[in-house]
């Protein structure tokens, strides 16, 4: 015979170590189940999209490396786009893979540390984040050798790139390709197949197909719900058409595929830089654009395939060196759209992993 109890509800955060920043979350519980859930923020609101209104084209780079401060080189690249698309400028073929290539190297860091932090609110707390951690700070180290920054980067410009790659950086890159996919490995050999991983994430916080598309949902969580929709095969950007790689999907939608995606994205990550060392030549890595912009009167939109999903910038000019206007599509705003329809019928316990599972950054949803 159940035990009849009283709905309770409680707040989660917005400062916890599981909310992955100022979040917070009204949770009902009966018991142990959900019955309900509000996300609720605003805490770091920064006011980014006025901000970009106020300064010339070139200086806005800077507000997007904050969106995301895990994925700048995406943000980077994103913005870029849709003021190329905008002003009518051609990069240099040299630039295009050159942000090809970074833009490749930022989502493995990006889901380095989705991966390691996911483990962490499981319950496996410091040895698996170490373990991603050590392969981020490679990185991080190619980032400061092309443009003296490690996590707020600024590396592109528009029409090209800030400044071309210093000699040492290619031997670095070449040994990063060769002992990658092996790390790769090891983490599958420590995570994928644990036991306390798999009873804590299959099953749980199932994102459906049809769910995930009317949630506008995109990324790594869409494609793990089964959705074949990624940007840079379905819109390709820079020289993304010249790459051969795969678009891994999941089956389910639970959390597990989630992690699944992520995992094996990686791998994709590592086949696209390798092509664009092996194409690359040398030639100029700019076009001539004035330092002071000044796009036409117009509108325009660029996207990306960011780490977490479709990172757009919307723009409208109006002639002078500043946007009029200036909108940003965040995929982490977007992605937690679906939570509630994830948790409620789930445990409190299932939540923490299952939040977890979607990768948010507070710096993108509230910008």
């Amino acid at each position: 015979m159940p035990i009849r109890t009283e709905p309770v509800t409680i707040n989660l955060g917005p400062q916890h170590p599981s909310t992955h920043g100022v979040f917070r979350m009204r949770i009902t519980f009966d018991g142990e189940i959900i019955l309900d859930v509000e996300p609720i923020f605003g805490y770091l609101h920064r006011g980014s999209e006025k901000l970009a209104e106020e300064r010339t084209y070139t200086q806005v780079i800077t507000l997007t490396d904050r969106l995301d401060y895990v994925s700048s080189m995406s943000n980077n690249l994103a913005y870029v786009l849709a003021v190329e698309k905008l002003a009518g400028i051609n990069p240099p073929e040299r630039a295009m893979y050159m942000r090809v290539m970074v833009a490749e190297l930022q989502r493995i860091v990006s889901h380095l540390v989705a991966t390691g932090f996911f483990l962490n609110d499981l319950g496996a707390l410091a040895t698996p984040l170490m373990y991603c951690f050590r392969e981020r700070e490679k990185i991080l180290e190619m980032f400061e050798m092309l443009c003296g920054a490690r996590i707020t980067l600024s590396y592109m410009r528009v029409g090209g790139i800030f400044q071309d790659t210093p000699p040492e950086f290619w031997p670095v890159l070449s040994d990063f390709l060769d002992y990658m996919p092996g790390y790769i490995d090891e983490y599958e050999r420590l995570i994928t197949g644990n036991e306390i991983l798999l009873s804590r994430t299959k099953g749980t916080g199932i994102l459906s197909a049809e769910t995930a598309i009317n949630s506008s949902i995109s990324g790594p969580v869409l494609r793990a719900s089964g959705v074949n929709w990624d940007l840079r095969k379905a819109d390709p950007y820079d020289v993304y058409d010249r790459m051969e790689f795969d678009v891994p999907l999941g089956t389910v939608g639970d959390n597990y595929d989630r992690y699944l995606m992520r995992i094996a994205e990686m791998r994709q990550s590592l086949r696209i830089i390798e092509q664009c060392a092996d194409q690359i030549e040398d030639g100029p890595i700019k076009a001539n654009v004035p330092a002071l912009v000044r796009p036409p009167i117009g509108d325009a939109y660029g996207h990306v395939e960011a780490p977490k999903g479709e990172l757009g910038f919307y723009m409208v000019s109006d002639g002078s060196i500043a946007p009029y206007r200036f909108k940003i599509r965040s995929p982490s705003l977007l992605n937690l759209s679906a939570l509630r329809d994830m948790l409620v019928g789930c445990k409190l316990a299932d939540m923490i992993v299952t939040f977890g599972s979607i990768d948010i950054n507070m710096g993108e949803v509230d910008r």
